[in-house]
């Protein structure tokens, strides 16, 4: 299937991306609830407020998760989540790389895999990894759904 063909599937299901609709898949075959966009994170961006919606809630243990699914991660988007981290430290956001190595910019020295190591974002390359869907198996308010 051409990835042409993968986005126009991912759009016309609600997804904004064919990575969005590989990761939403991988959730539901591992047997955890699909919880796609559910939430609105409101956060201030100097001289404004502004609200941000994460792809996909995942629970934990005492809690829950987001991931965020990433194909470009714009400067506007990486100045979004610093924002967001510096002003809710313990919200648990999470990414998920369609390439973790992809440069920040033409010529950047900086992958997105080592941005996140040095900001202390956690992150993956193209699919959710298996830790993490353990310990949202093992969250506390998760429901499983049939396959």
């Amino acid at each position: 299937m051409t990835s042409l063909k993968i986005s126009k599937t991912a759009f016309r299901l609600g997804y904004r991306s064919g990575l969005e609709k590989r990761v939403g898949d991988q959730i539901i075959e591992a047997g955890i609830k699909l919880s796609y966009e559910t939430d609105k994170i409101s956060y201030t961006v100097p001289a404004r407020q502004a609200k941000y919606t994460p792809d996909f809630k995942l629970p934990k243990p005492g809690g829950f998760f987001f991931v965020e699914t990433k194909g470009l991660w714009t400067v506007e988007s990486r100045q979004k989540h610093l924002l967001i981290k510096q002003q809710f430290p313990d919200i648990d956001i999470r990414f998920v790389f369609s390439n973790q190595n992809a440069r920040l910019y033409k010529g950047s020295p900086t992958t997105y895999a080592a941005y996140c190591a040095r900001h202390g974002f956690r992150y993956a390359n193209k699919v959710i990894p298996d830790d993490w869907l353990e310990e949202a198996r093992e969250g506390s308010e998760y429901e499983l759904v049939s396959k």
